[in-house]
């Protein structure tokens, strides 16, 4: 067994897809629109859904927001270098909420960025990353 996706429900799809690709440089894997259903699927990744876990953006055309909910935590993403990456992002046009920087009790080198929803992507230093 593996992990397939993890699905995110967006309020703007262009805007998020923009996010996801430009900002953080995943892939668009694929896309489809259910017009009877009224939504729209689109998978986003660093690497194809065979070989690894992806994000599924879900797009219900007639809701523009959400709640995220107290339940909600973070998507982590590991990068090589945590503080040059927010320097990318930022230049990218991506929101940091967190410089790069110890996390509180430790020694890993995290940062935090915020997607145009509001979801909270966590930034994990690893030496190995690509």
């Amino acid at each position: 067994m593996r992990i397939l996706h993890t699905m995110l429900r967006v309020g703007e799809l262009e805007r998020s897809l923009r996010f996801y690709t430009d900002v953080l440089g995943m892939h668009l894997l694929r896309r489809h629109d259910y017009p009877e259903g009224r939504f729209t699927l689109a998978f986003v990744g660093y690497a194809p859904e065979s070989e690894a876990a992806v994000l599924e953006l879900t797009h219900n055309w007639d809701t523009p927001s959400y709640e995220l909910g107290a339940g909600y935590g973070h998507i982590a993403i590991a990068v090589p270098d945590a503080y040059a990456a927010c320097a990318e992002i930022k230049a990218r046009g991506g929101k940091v909420v967190r410089e790069a920087g110890p996390m509180k009790h430790g020694s890993t080198v995290i940062a935090f960025v915020e997607d145009p929803d509001g979801y909270k992507i966590e930034l994990i230093q690893h030496a190995s990353s690509n």
